[in-house]
């Protein structure tokens, strides 16, 4: 009997790893392009870093966080996002990092032990980009730029962006007291996890996805209402800014996002029609955070996460997967095999994607798997073409075919690289 995967935890396999590859590499230009460097923190943290930067009172470190004591007797959590790690990361190496503001973007796995669905696992992956030291709602509008520039590039349709504020420490506490009332008032007809969240944090409430809570919900007090001048200032200037910049948007007044560190300008690109799990990629402005792990000062800062598995999945399973090969060599014989494989080893070495059958399968089976790998051209070694210092020659795109000298061969087919 084979030992199986962890539940929830899935093998990455060709060719889906190719689109996987593809997605990635056009993320991270996409982000060198706005000046964002790439960052990659490790996958164990100190339990403490995410208590104290998510919340003691959020669903990800009550319920879903993969923790364990290591043989040192020091308790150590897999990342469940990426935020955090890479705001330690910041304090930890500031210096090198250069003068404000600061650009990091990121990829890799996150952890959370949930129920797995479809476009939901408990090992998921997230790109995401965080944009440090400066609080202007420019860059509010510079990270709803690229997240909506990349979204579209990648060929997402139907995706529209909801935006919200939460306020901050000089008008959330007014807030908080206006909710609360309204809560108490509807106590009974919350499930058990919020009726413990009201007397905690009053906010997490409205981020249940429970149909009973949100329907209790539903005409709850917009923290809209109760901003600041400094907050509400800054919301209409991200608003302004987005529509200056064409970049559609709608409010979202509900919106808390799951996690205690947003204040200010939160965000979602979701999916309409797909329920609870319409959210596509999300985030919001964390002026406190650094504040929450230690630091003295605060150090505004604003970023984002994509679900990659959701992202895929939304894509379509066929959506833009790279070609296996560039050219596929075929042999008639067992005779050309050496000469073949040499071929392949030379085209490899100038770049290119070469393949062949190596267990004398017949020509209809070659040219069949030639088909199927994207190849661009083929060249076909027989008895004929042979005996005149020849290969066969066959565009796959048009269906042509010719015969070529085996140099013309190979200087034609060393042009074929992937682009």
């Amino acid at each position: 009997m084979t030992v199986p995967s962890v539940r929830g935890m899935k093998d990455i396999l060709p060719p889906d790893s190719a689109r996987w590859a593809a997605l990635e590499s056009a993320f991270l230009a996409h982000a060198a392009r706005f000046g964002f460097r790439e960052i990659r923190t490790p996958v164990l943290e100190k339990t403490e870093l995410f208590s104290r930067a998510v919340g003691e009172t959020t669903d990800i470190v009550e319920k879903e966080m993969y923790t364990f004591t290591d043989r040192s007797g020091e308790s150590l959590t897999m990342r469940p996002e990426g935020t955090a790690p890479v705001v330690r990361a910041l304090l930890a190496h500031r210096a090198e990092l250069g003068e404000w503001p600061v650009r990091l973007s990121y990829s890799g796995p996150m952890f959370r032990h949930e129920r797995p669905q479809k476009g939901r696992l408990r090992q998921f992956h997230q790109f995401g980009a965080e944009l440090f030291g400066t609080e202007s709602p420019y860059a509010d509008v510079e990270i709803l730029a690229f997240l909506s520039g990349f979204l579209s590039s990648a060929g997402l349709d139907g995706v529209s962006l909801e935006i919200n504020s939460l306020g901050d420490p000089a008008c959330r506490p007014q807030y908080h007291r206006k909710l609360s009332g309204f809560l108490a008032s509807r106590e009974e007809r919350f499930c058990d996890d919020c009726r413990r969240r009201r007397e905690q944090n009053p906010l997490r409430v409205l981020d249940c996805k429970s149909e009973r809570c949100m329907e209790a919900t539903k005409d709850a007090p917009s923290i809209l209402e109760s901003l600041c001048d400094g907050c509400r200032s800054h919301f209409d200037a991200v608003e302004k800014g987005l529509a200056a910049n064409g970049i559609p948007f709608s409010r979202n007044p509900r919106m808390v996002r799951g996690l205690d560190y947003y204040r200010r300008t939160t965000f979602e690109f979701v999916i309409p029609g797909m329920g609870a799990q319409n959210t596509v990629a999300a985030g919001g402005r964390y002026d406190g955070l650094a504040e929450m792990l230690g630091e003295k000062e605060p150090i505004p800062a604003i970023g984002f996460a994509i679900g990659v598995e959701r992202l895929l999945m939304l894509l379509g399973e066929d959506g833009n997967a790279p070609t296996a090969a560039d050219v596929y060599l075929v042999t008639s014989h067992r005779r050309f095999v050496d000469e073949a494989f040499r071929w392949k080893m030379e085209l490899l070495g100038k770049g290119v994607r070469a393949e062949m059958d190596y267990e004398g399968r017949s020509v209809k089976s070659q040219f069949r798997r030639a088909d199927k790998s994207g190849a661009k051209a083929v060249a076909v070694f027989g008895e004929a073409e042979d005996a005149r210092g020849a290969v066969m020659l066959r565009d796959m795109a048009a269906g042509t075919q010719e015969e070529v000298s085996k140099d013309e061969a190979m200087r034609r087919l060393a042009t074929f690289k992937e682009e």
